[in-house]
């Protein structure tokens, strides 16, 4: 080896120079106070929940003058059915929700990385079309169908087309993981005489983890923050979801509860919260390895 290259290998191998103390201090102000700004409204929130309905717009500090901690009774108990039933409806769509994606989408995903069928690349270029299309492009045809059905009214269409692969961006990001598992693995189960949907569920299933625990976050959180597919869909308040229950706090024609209105929006954000805080890890991995397949 060469002097030259001998120098170079040597400052290759050097450590990284330690950033001065004064710009990482400057970076860690930086990004504490745009942490701060990002959470305000969050903490305005939660501290108009434990204000007084007429100090909620009467001051800027998020620090009441008393502590009232009604609202969340009220909010609870206080309407035609008590928020309770917002929150099973909710759950129960979710979870159904995160079930039909998961096995529906892992499912075509499979079809797609794994199975030769005719016009398999049409179909996968097809399916990905269906990323570009707006909602409210098939909104009006899809109502159309679901009232023929019948099932306007019901919980039905907001869950029955997750069982159905409808989600593109689910099947993508399976496509993707499921690519970058060796196919090696196919080939010694067909030996042993493993059918394809064995391979599925023997195989496949078990190594991606990763991507259908990323796919259930997802979904789970759409799931229960959507607010547009309840609204059309469902008009007897025994079926309103956690979003629509809260609409049910704000009246343009009247008086607006936001003390129980601000309770409320704060209770619901906690199975998001855990659902991220417990779930965090599988969630980076399942993009992260996604990501990297090819």
């Amino acid at each position: 080896m060469t002097d030259a290259k001998l120098t170079h290998f040597a400052e290759d191998m050097k450590p990284p120079r330690e950033r001065p103390w004064f710009l990482s201090a400057l970076i860690h102000i930086a990004l504490i106070a745009a942490s701060i700004v990002m959470l305000y409204p969050l903490l305005w929130m939660l501290s108009g929940s434990i204000k007084d309905q007429n100090e909620i717009f009467g001051t800027a500090s998020l620090i009441p003058s008393h502590f009232d901690f009604s609202s969340y009774a009220r909010g609870w108990f206080g309407g035609q059915v008590t928020f309770g039933t917002f929150v099973w409806n909710s759950a129960v769509i979710a979870v159904l929700s995160v079930i039909g994606n998961v096995i529906s989408c892992s499912l075509a995903a499979y079809a797609f990385a794994r199975l030769n069928f005719w016009g398999k690349n049409f179909w996968f270029a097809l399916m990905l079309g269906t990323l570009m299309l707006p909602y409210h492009v098939t909104l009006i045809p899809q109502y159309i169908l679901f009232l023929k059905l019948g099932w306007v009214k019901t919980m039905l269409p907001l869950v029955v087309p997750k069982f159905l692969a409808v989600d593109a961006f689910f099947i993508f990001l399976m496509v993707q993981f499921f690519r970058g598992i060796p196919r090696e693995l196919d080939e010694a189960a067909m030996m042993d005489g493993c059918s394809p949907w064995r391979i599925y569920w023997r195989i496949m299933l078990p190594l991606s983890l990763p991507v259908l625990a990323t796919a259930a976050i997802f979904s789970f959180i759409w799931t229960w923050d959507d607010f547009f597919g309840p609204l059309i869909y469902l008009s007897d308040i025994n079926t309103y979801t956690v979003q629509l229950g809260l609409r049910s706090f704000v009246d343009s024609t009247g008086s607006s509860d936001w003390s129980s209105l601000f309770a409320m929006s704060s209770l619901s954000l906690i199975p998001v919260f855990l659902i991220f805080l417990f779930f965090q890890r599988l969630l980076i991995d399942g993009i992260a390895t996604a990501g990297l397949k090819r």
